[in-house]
């Protein structure tokens, strides 16, 4: 059937029809007939990016000032994709700042994560837009990588946990991306590397959270610029056809990350991918042509369409679209959610001698020192960039705490550190704001060489100089933090009395960071990757590499292969009370194959502080026939606990969750071993608790 003879479709069908069956089979199949009546040129219209030319330049002084646009159809009804990103945040006007990912990460709270994910999508249907493309599940293998603030962690299990519970909270209103897929983790290099992994490293290390967001239903994935084994990740069959959409079954679009992420529209199309963004350079009538000439087949464009389609149908009426407005963005709830986030996910690395929290009765005058303190550092201005309405800073915050009872003084930090010992010398107690900015780390813009990888985990030598003349000047030096990631402090870190790591924290971050120094909130973060003493102890990076090697190994797992400590372990965090577990239980000591073993531990808070405790889960294998970690993360939950009230947590393992991949016969396969349960406070062994089951045949 030739273009023409399809203009008409047959009984007048739209995409109103669709959006009217009564079940999903009746919604496929009309699906289907929406398509059998579309011309060549209106299915590859779904498939491509079509943002006008002034669109397209002004994303260049302004990214995301509008939503990006794609497959709008008049004729058929066919409503456009209107994209936006994130993580942390709209990107589009002045919208809610969330702390960054790794922030809430270090929650370790899904629930909370999902009222945020709920806030997000709210804000981007109040601002037009239908599909978020800031579900960034990328693991953090190695903490110089640039793009480490919008991940939630190194595990990608907690990292699947978080990103399920992201998407779960967008799609009440807006369709979500699961994002960069995959092996995507150094950032100035990321349009040219080639990353070599085997099979099994693949599958257990850098698929799982994939899958996960997969199998809850996400909407779409969005394919990374880089290069796995050989082939793009826009054009990588094995990765988008075989195991995304074949063995996983996943039913929605693949959509490609922007510009640069097609650079051969046969090889794409053919390999999966089922949207160009933002405009169609390989796509648009280059493809048309590839099917003309017999190259690309038209089974294979619709197919992409279908996915399109089955997804614009699936989200059409989510939502309460008279319930949106202007007055939800930036709301005064969605400040307060900010808040909480930003408290929830400081973590407490040290508290010598109490340090920690400020007495309001015991403190006249208050030193804050550090450029950082008076800055409004919330991360990256590249892609995932937010415009909120204000910033609290530290100094901002401490100040709006303090009130009129404490005197503040500050002092940004300049090459008087003699000024600086003066008046930390005067003061009850020093807090030294210090860390890094979106000019150290952040999405690499090449032409304005904006952001990129952070390959200095210390900090910038004048702050750690200004923590030293402080130190020694005034015992009570806190030291608090901002960053993505990890940051060394082998040289300083015994002359803090205390120490608080508050990422990017976003636009409440400041006030967040006041409660938790003046104890108004009791500090329950922690850390989604382990802080290493130095980069020795961390496998190589290379952000200028053409060809790297990723291994089974990084963060925490790496540290307990090789037997090495870290500054602070992964899973770690303090609090103002003090945590004891006891009673470790399993519900069974012999479970199948096709079984599941519930896990128990009591907690009683055994200080005089109200709380909130992340119990953790780790599995190790006895006499495993492979390679395997010592023990890796396989379950949390958190437990609000008073004073001497104690809790049972409660967590089940499935013994399919126990399986390794075996390359050899493409297959999981649970051994029949004996495994070992820990369970405590951090991945950190001194402090767990211990017991075994046996996995029997089936």
């Amino acid at each position: 059937m030739d273009d023409k003879a399809r203009r008409e479709p047959e009984k007048n069908l739209t995409f109103d029809d669709v959006i009217r069956a009564d079940n999903a089979e009746e919604r496929e199949r009309l699906i289907g007939d929406l398509i059998s009546v579309m011309s060549l040129d209106e299915k590859i219209g779904q498939m491509s990016g079509n943002s006008p030319l002034w669109k397209q330049m002004m994303m260049l002084v302004r990214y995301n000032l509008y939503t990006f646009d794609s497959g709008g159809n008049k004729r058929l009804g066919i409503p456009p994709i209107k994209f936006t990103d994130g993580p942390r945040g709209i990107a589009l006007n002045r919208s809610t700042c969330f702390p960054v990912s790794t922030a809430r990460g270090a929650a370790w709270d899904s629930e909370l994560e999902k009222r945020v994910g709920d806030a997000i999508g709210i804000e981007a249907r109040d601002q037009g837009a239908n599909f978020f493309g800031g579900v960034c599940i990328n693991l953090i293998s190695h903490p110089s990588g640039g793009r480490a603030q919008e991940c939630f962690g190194e595990d990608p299990y907690h990292s699947g946990v978080m990103g399920v519970a992201m998407i779960n909270g967008l799609q009440k209103h807006v369709m979500a991306c699961a994002k960069h897929y995959a092996c995507n983790n150094i950032e100035e290099s990321r349009f040219f590397v080639d990353v070599g992994i085997d099979e099994r490293t693949l599958r257990e290390i850098y698929l799982p959270h994939f899958k996960m967001c997969a199998d809850a239903g996400a909407a779409s994935f969005m394919s990374a610029y880089n290069i796995v084994n050989g082939d793009y990740c826009g054009h990588n069959g094995r990765l988008l056809r075989s195991i995304l959409k074949e063995d996983w079954k996943f039913d929605g679009f693949v959509v490609s990350d922007f510009v640069f992420g097609v650079r051969d529209g046969e090889a794409a199309a053919d390999g999966g991918l089922d949207i160009e963004m933002p405009f169609a350079w390989r796509y648009g009538r280059k493809l048309k042509r590839l099917v003309k000439s017999g190259k690309v087949s038209e089974e294979t464009i619709d197919d992409a369409v279908r996915r399109i389609l089955r997804q614009k149908a699936r989200f059409f009426k989510v939502g309460e679209p008279a319930g949106y407005g202007a007055e939800q963005v930036a709301s005064p709830e969605h400040a307060r959610l900010a808040l909480e986030v930003a408290q929830k996910g400081i973590v407490l690395l040290k508290n010598e001698n109490s340090a920690l929290p400020l007495d309001m009765k015991n403190i006249g005058t208050l030193a804050v020192m550090g450029k950082l303190a008076d800055k409004a550092n919330i991360g990256d201005k590249g892609s995932s960039r937010v415009r909120p309405p204000y910033v609290i800073t530290p100094l901002k915050g401490i100040k709006n705490r303090a009130g009129n009872s404490i005197k503040v003084v500050y002092y940004y930090g300049g090459a008087d550190l003699d000024e600086a010992g003066r008046i930390a010398e005067e003061a009850d107690a020093v807090i030294v704001v210090a860390g890094v900015t979106w000019k150290d780390e952040g999405e690499f813009i090449p032409v304005i060489k904006l952001g990129g990888d952070r390959t200095n985990l210390d900090l910038p030598g004048d702050q750690q100089a200004l923590i030293a003349a402080v130190a020694g000047k005034n015992e009570r030096c806190i030291v608090v933090l901002e960053a993505a990631g990890a940051i060394t402090m082998e040289t300083w870190r015994d002359k803090a009395r205390a120490i608080l790591m508050a990422w990017y924290p976003g636009m409440e971050g400041g006030n967040a960071i006041a409660d938790i120094l003046f104890g108004d909130v009791n500090p329950s973060g922690k850390l989604p990757v382990v802080f290493p003493k130095s980069a020795d102890q961390l496998p190589p990076f290379d952000n200028k590499a053409k060809k790297v090697e990723y291994g089974y190994y990084h963060g925490y797992r790496l540290f307990d292969k090789n037997n090495v400590e870290p500054a602070f372990p992964f899973g770690f965090g303090l609090s103002y009370t003090e945590y004891k577990y006891d009673n470790l239980r399993l519900s069974d000591k012999k479970i199948k194959k096709d079984g599941n073993v519930e896990v128990t531990v009591d907690v009683t808070n055994a200080g005089k502080a109200a709380g909130e405790e992340i119990v953790q889960l780790y599995i190790g294998y006895n006499g495993a026939s492979v390679d395997r970690p010592v023990k890796e993360l396989k379950g949390f939950t958190k437990l609000s606990l008073n004073p001497n009230e104690t809790k049972t947590a409660s967590i089940e393992i499935k013994a399919e969750d126990l399986a390794y991949y075996d390359a050899k016969s493409n297959s999981w396969i649970v051994e029949e071993i004996e495994y070992i349960v820990h369970v405590g406070p951090s991945s950190e062994q001194e402090t767990l608790l211990s017991d075994v089951f046996i996995i029997e045949g089936s």
